[in-house]
């Protein structure tokens, strides 16, 4: 929230007071088209959702000189705002974060996987929906004003009472039962292995626990005293050492589908009942997750489904930004998805129809959202950048199914209703975007000695202080007194030019009273590079898989449980009925003078292999032979005398003395903040880990390594 003096400066525009004064309003009695530059799209949202008044709490001690006290901001209304793309949301959501409290603000992911296709969504992106779910369901204290989610999380349906799954929470001084902790840990789908490396994985040793929740940047490390829980650190994948102490683990499940006894019932049921679904369908039933097997939710009794729209609280406002793009690409998803189920599934290849019906989890049409919408009496607004406020007049322009039809020749599925259109009152903000500079600062000086001729607020924000603090400097050097400011809680003062850090992407002029003038670093700059937040995104960490299409037949490929084999062939066979694709891998000779022997590894169980990465020609495994399962217990026998070793080295380090550095300083601190550009995380974080290493007393064990090029 460090920019809400901007939205309070945005506000003195009447057409987005009125907005706001609309959103004030009984439900149901706000439907409104807007047309606004995408600049405006937070301010808009920000409008609607932020508190009637300021919090006095949340008040600095003293406010700019010159600037106005605080005035009634928002209209206090929950917010759904739907983008067209995963990219959009995160953006708006940063963008907010700047201009309404950090804790209200989320952004609600969708799955990287269509609901038909035989792939599990990522377990980071599960772990993020459910968190958002949890806070819907039980807002307590702070309650969310803004969900941000693209199109395809809002047309998708999803199981029912997701938002009252109870994480695993952890904090020092609790005390648990270890052998009743790996059983939760198992229920919520978290996999038991010896060491932990992925997200979803989690390993028990004495009275050590290691869990790598998928919401978090690294496993934490649980450390018992009997059923008392001690400490809680987290701990680096690549080396098992420790990086710092949390204060607590929260590890909400790492599938939406939970493989509960009811679950497992049914799915043995099925396995009777579907013998072309038995091969997966018997694996659900002893308790074994399969890629996929969120499709089947509606017909393993996991529950009814509801949409994203139903989680949301009364009185909310669902803003569409840019509602062109999201009823393409609405259409074009809904498209995808029918005809994605009517080829996914293999059985459906004989007898050209699915063996059973799981049309219940394809995406919904953005009409049949709105409908949902407008049952649950929500607003429904849109923000459009061009031709929307035409004298009040419904939004016109072409339809995108019609189009596309038109210029395909193919018609849309007779089973898809159309999209509806988006009726209601018509208002343009008088606001332009900001002009693209591409580092020319000559010119940047000239448009803000112009703005502040007319009494404009001008206000510039870059993602970094080092930025900031070279414009302002330019700016003083033009002749203009700029402010350098950490946050903005306050509007400027008219003819002021305030200087300052934040998210937002880009700038635009607003008409207001008086005028406001935002410009950005991109906007400055000329174009938006890679940004930090993109780099920072949080990586998947998932299996890598095999693809049979890249492999050569006599390739060495590893099998997790029958160890090394060479790739044959893919075949198609016929089993129960259904045609499947199945990855030959080719073992040594169960007996002397017989041919080898052959695995078909169905092509859904690929996470079981891997390439073959040694570098000597090895011998092939025998299938059910003892070498392969030999081979695995040296390695663990290997990897724990180097861990001991390891502890030794470490311990004689530990009581050696080393030259203490002291913390930064405000000279070290200018020094970086003059450098010309953005860091990445990894930077970020290598300089404080460097940083914290040089600070201890004792000798530094670091290696940094970087790609200069």
């Amino acid at each position: 929230m460090t920019l809400a003096g901007l939205l309070a400066a945005a506000l003195a525009e009447p057409t987005l007071a009125r907005a706001r004064d609309l959103a004030a309003g009984a439900p149901g009695d706000g439907q409104l088209d807007l047309t606004a530059p995408p600049a405006l799209r937070p301010f808009v949202v920000a409008a609607v959702a932020a508190d009637p008044a300021a919090d006095p709490n949340e008040a600095p001690a003293a406010a700019p000189v010159g600037a106005p006290a605080a005035v009634p901001v928002g209209a206090g209304r929950p917010v759904l705002a739907v983008t067209a793309t995963s990219r959009e949301a995160e953006d708006l959501a940063a963008a907010l974060a700047d201009l309404l409290p950090l804790d209200r603000v989320v952004c609600y992911p969708a799955w990287e996987t269509l609901p038909h296709e035989r792939l599990s969504p990522r377990s980071d992106t599960v772990g993020r929906r459910l968190a958002v779910l949890r806070r819907l369901a039980h807002p307590g204290d702070h309650p969310l004003r803004v969900v941000v989610a693209p199109v395809r999380s809002v047309l998708q349906p999803q199981i029912r009472g997701l938002g009252d799954l109870e994480p695993v929470r952890l904090r020092p001084g609790d005390s648990v039962d270890l052998e009743d902790l790996a059983r939760r840990l198992a229920d919520l789908a978290y996999a038991r292995v010896d060491l932990v490396t992925k997200r979803g994985e989690f390993a028990v040793r004495g009275g050590i626990l290691d869990v790598f929740p998928p919401t978090e940047e690294h496993p934490l490390r649980v450390e018992l005293w009997g059923d008392d829980v001690e400490e809680i650190r987290s701990f680096s994948v690549a080396d098992q050492r420790t990086l710092g102490a949390a204060d607590e683990l929260t590890a909400p499940p790492c599938r939406e589908l939970l493989l509960t006894p009811q679950v497992r019932e049914r799915a043995a049921e099925l396995a009777l009942a579907h013998p072309e679904l038995a091969e997966i369908a018997e694996r659900l039933a002893e308790g074994i997750p399969v890629e996929g097997m969120e499709s089947l939710a509606p017909v393993l009794g996991a529950g009814e489904l509801e949409l994203l729209i139903d989680c949301l609280p009364a009185r909310t406002v669902v803003l569409m930004c840019d509602p062109e793009r999201i009823r393409t690409r609405a259409h074009d998803l809904v498209r995808t998805s029918e005809e994605f189920r009517e080829a996914s599934w293999a059985a459906a290849a004989v007898g050209g129809k699915v063996p059973i019906d799981t049309g219940q989890v394809a995406f919904r049409t953005l009409a049949q959202v709105r409908g949902a919408a407008a049952g649950l009496g929500f607003d429904w607004w849109t923000i459009s950048p061009f031709g929307l406020a035409d004298a009040g007049a419904e939004p016109a322009g072409p339809d995108p199914v019609a189009e596309l039809a038109a210029i395909t020749g193919e018609q849309p599925p007779s089973g898809l209703p159309e999209i509806a259109d988006d009726p209601g009152e018509a208002w343009a903000l008088p606001a332009r975007a900001a002009a693209l500079y591409h580092g020319d600062t000559g010119r940047v000086v000239q448009d803000v000695k112009g703005a502040l001729a007319d009494g404009a607020r001008v206000v510039l924000v870059f993602a970094g202080h080092g930025p900031a603090q070279r414009a302002a400097e330019v700016l003083r050097d033009a002749g203009f007194g700029a402010e350098l400011t950490d946050a903005l809680p306050r509007p400027p003062a008219p003819g002021t030019i305030a200087v300052t850090t934040g998210a937002l992407d880009h700038g635009f002029t607003l008409d207001a009273r008086p005028p406001l003038l935002l410009l950005t670093g991109n906007d400055v700059t000329g174009g938006r590079g890679a940004s930090t937040r993109e780099l920072g995104r949080m990586p998947s960490r998932r299996r890598s898989t095999i693809d049979p299409l890249e492999l050569r037949a006599g390739d060495l490929v590893v099998h997790e449980q029958h160890g090394i084999g060479r790739y044959v062939e893919l075949v198609q066979r016929t089993v129960n009925g259904a045609l499947r694709e199945y990855v030959v891998i080719e073992y040594a000779a169960s007996r002397r003078g017989h041919p080898p022997d052959r695995l078909f590894v169905p092509t859904d169980a690929l996470d079981q292999l891997s390439r073959y990465v040694g570098g000597e020609n090895p011998a092939l495994h025998k299938l059910g032979g003892s070498d392969w399962q030999k081979a695995k217990a040296r390695a663990r026998r290997a990897v724990r005398e180097i861990a001991a070793q390891l502890i030794q080295l470490y311990a004689a380090r530990k009581a050696t003395k080393g030259h203490r550095y002291g913390p930064d300083t405000p000279w070290q601190r200018e020094l970086e903040d003059a450098f010309p550009w953005a860091e990445t995380p990894d930077q970020l974080s290598a300089i404080d880990e460097v940083k914290s290493d040089m600070e201890q007393p004792v000798p530094m064990d670091r290696l940094i390594c970087g790609d200069v090029g």
